[in-house]
């Protein structure tokens, strides 16, 4: 249970040193709380505090890493049911499914599309996360070599799945030092499993048959002192499949379930033979709430949408994302070139660029700090008025950069038109369009 600020305050030394940074103990011990500081800033906290205070903050579904060095894949670590009570943290893992009865070819192909479908967006790449590779065969050199296969064709973190030992160790042999995921750990194989991970020290997979039965075998892998688990409830029908999801998030959130306190995998590629229904499937439990979703194929028409629910989901709704103030050149802009305005809220800014460079003119851009609120949001605030754009623009250097003074507003704002005009003396404001994708057509006219 998360402690409240005046618990934490009553661990601290109350001295009001300000050697974390903050003026008070209190005022820190609020900033813990909010998860907007860490404790490790306070030099004079006592072990015994410390320790309570870890304890405390230890999130109840535990952070799983899989990999090893640059190459990791963090999943769980999640401290609430609902992301408007405060934020989700790590992002759910999307991994490629690949098998040992499928063709090299076939298998060529789906890494290549995992490895070659890489998006960028509000200055995030955002791509596909992990590579499963599956002993359908059960025949453990046939798993080594795919094994050794698909390690040669990425670097990206693996899962290992068979629920045979003898195979998982044969294909784990290959890739070891990657710190896999591995597994799955059953009633009939749990000590064999458990062994393998153990000795590698490895995340492991916990595949119940149903909840009851994967409570109990997740508190017998913790007895045996295994810690980073994540869990498999087993169930391959999208509808029971999504209720355990919320069940099993209620149940540790609420109800503090230690043995539920795990992030989970998912396996839409199970469920369907139709690649588009896997997505429908995987959305569903990116948004409730699973750790890793499994995808048969990570084509384009399949990846980019799932890539885009989940930076929605995972970005932090009481942080707005914000891209750097300042002046922005696209198409090689001269001193003849018109001057666009628009907010730091960084949807809006790439929205903008990209029409902007997408019409092949040149312009200049004028990034305005407005915290990172979007234009109508930032106008109705008063964080995005004529006072405040017109200072920016006159010491912002861009009237070096000009020699034709045109400045080009939203036309949300275009009621700021007429203060701007007496502010800038010697600008001329020109209303541009109210939705970015008509930039293009507006540019080429204005030109």
């Amino acid at each position: 249970m998360a402690l409240s600020g005046i618990e934490i305050y009553k661990l601290l030394p109350k001295t009001n040193c300000k050697d974390c940074g903050v003026p008070t103990c209190m005022a820190f011990a609020m900033k813990l709380a909010s998860g907007q500081a860490e404790l490790s800033l306070c030099p004079h906290v006592s072990e015994e505090s410390k320790a309570k205070l870890s304890h405390a903050a230890a999130p109840p579904i535990r952070t799983v890493t899989i990999g090893a060095g640059e190459r990791t894949v963090k999943v769980g670590g999640e401290t609430v049911q609902f992301r408007h009570e405060k934020t989700f943290y790590n992002p759910t893992g999307i991994a490629l499914r690949v098998t040992d009865k499928e063709p090299d070819s076939l298998v060529e192909a789906k890494l290549n599309n995992f490895n070659r479908n890489v998006y960028e967006r509000v200055g995030l790449k955002l791509k596909a996360d992990l590579v499963l590779i599956d002993a359908e065969s059960g025949n453990a050199e046939k798993f080594a070599a795919l094994v050794q296969k698909v390690a040669g064709l990425t670097l990206a973190p693996l899962i290992l799945r068979s629920e045979n030992p003898e195979v998982l160790k044969a294909g784990l042999e290959k890739v070891a030092n990657r710190k896999p995921l591995v597994g799955p750990a059953t009633t009939e194989n749990s000590k064999a499993m458990a062994e393998i991970a153990k000795s590698k020290g490895l995340p492991l997979i916990v595949h119940g048959k149903d909840l009851e039965s994967l409570v109990a075998l997740s508190s017998e892998l913790q007895a045996a002192g295994l810690n980073d688990l994540v869990l498999d409830t087993g169930t391959r029908a999208i509808g029971k499949a999504f209720e355990e999801q919320v069940m099993i998030r209620r149940a540790v959130i609420a109800a503090q379930n230690k043995a539920l306190g795990f992030p989970t995998i998912t396996f839409p590629c199970l469920m369907t033979d139709d690649l588009l229904k896997e997505a429908l499937y995987a959305s569903v439990f990116i948004a409730k709430y699973a750790g890793i979703v499994t995808l048969s194929d990570v084509p384009g028409e399949v990846l980019f949408p799932l890539l885009l629910e989940r930076m929605n989901i995972f970005t932090d709704p009481q942080r707005p994302m914000a891209t750097s103030p300042g002046i922005y050149e696209i198409n090689g802009p001269t001193a003849d070139s018109p001057v666009l305005i628009t907010t730091n809220f960084s949807l809006t800014y790439f929205i903008v660029s990209g029409e902007v460079e997408n019409s092949k003119l040149p312009a200049w851009l004028i990034v305005f700090n407005t915290e990172g609120l979007s234009v109508v949001t930032a106008w109705a605030a008063g964080k995005f008025a004529a006072d405040g754009i017109a200072a920016y623009v006159k010491k912002c250097g861009i009237d070096q950069k000009v020699s034709n003074q045109r400045l080009v507003i939203p036309g949300m704002v275009a009621g700021l038109s007429g203060e701007l005009e007496e502010e800038l003396a010697g600008w001329k404001i020109i209303i541009g369009p109210r939705e970015a994708q008509h930039i293009t057509p507006f540019l080429k006219e204005l030109k």
